[in-house]
């Protein structure tokens, strides 16, 4: 009993930790002007929604949130395919150079992101598209964490399954659609999550890649926003919490799938 209260409550002062800086900022964004200057510091809200309404109501920040959503939502959708094809292929297809691919795409995934900046510009200026939500997705719509996950996940299923399948008739990609996927649930959702995080909160492309703001995605709105209200914490703060809330809301429906993903999920064991 003492050890199981142990747990709770180191897990209760994570979660504060982890979540007072999310608090403060609602604290920030609906307190008084000057509250972020405030010594002692102000740890109650005052809920005034006023600079909220007005950074929703007099800006272009529903323009930047759809933008946003096209492009998020675009690349999940890629990432998942992409993920669960190739995750298939070298977890259940037994081809030459099988094993070499994947450690390829490991090694893949511990290069940094600026490496590959200036070659995928250069591809993206001969495909024509910079300044399109294409140039903002299709660099990113196969992620190399999302197979890794995806073939430990179809790794874990029984070979009998696929026998059967095999058996009755049923396709490959039926397979895979009707009994691979549905089972590798903690996978789709721990890669859903973390391409919407990947993807909501990207700054150096999009910069790069965008000049108009009928394309820019929210993570240059607030960029914008800390020219524009550079001593104004209480706008800052609210535009902040309007990036925010998306993440908030998508990882409350996935969260439950995380620790299943990352411990490599309960799908028994080959045949």
């Amino acid at each position: 009993m003492a050890r199981r209260l142990a747990v709770y409550v180191t897990r209760a002062v994570l979660a504060a930790a982890f979540m007072a800086p999310v608090y403060w900022v609602f604290v920030i964004a609906t307190g008084y002007h000057g509250a972020a200057y405030s010594l002692p510091p102000v740890w109650r809200p005052l809920f005034h929604f006023g600079p909220l309404t007005y950074v929703w109501t007099h800006t272009h920040w529903t323009r930047y949130l759809l933008n946003s959503v096209i492009i998020s939502g675009a690349t999940i959708i890629l990432v998942v395919i992409t993920s669960t094809l190739a995750g298939y292929a070298l977890a259940e297809i037994r081809f030459p150079g099988n094993s070499l691919y994947f450690y390829a795409i490991l090694g893949v995934m511990m290069l940094p992101q600026q490496a590959l900046l200036v070659p995928q510009y250069v591809a993206m200026y001969h495909l024509h598209l910079l300044n399109s939500y294409a140039g903002l997705i299709i660099p990113f719509a196969a992620n190399t964490s999302g197979i890794f996950l995806f073939r430990q996940f179809f790794k874990k299923l029984p070979t009998s399954y696929r026998e059967i399948a095999r058996l009755e008739g049923v396709s490959t990609l039926t397979y895979i659609r009707r009994v691979a996927v549905p089972m590798a649930r903690p996978a789709v959702a721990t890669t859903v999550l973390l391409t919407f995080i990947a993807s909501w909160n990207q700054f150096q492309w999009p910069l790069i890649m965008t000049n108009s703001a009928q394309i820019q995605p929210i993570e240059l709105a607030l960029s914008h926003y800390m020219q524009a209200y550079e001593a104004n914490w209480r706008e800052l703060t609210s535009a902040a919490l309007i990036a925010l809330v998306p993440i908030l809301g998508v990882f409350g429906l996935t969260q439950r799938h995380i620790v299943n993903a990352v411990a490599g999920g309960e799908l028994g064991q080959k045949e």
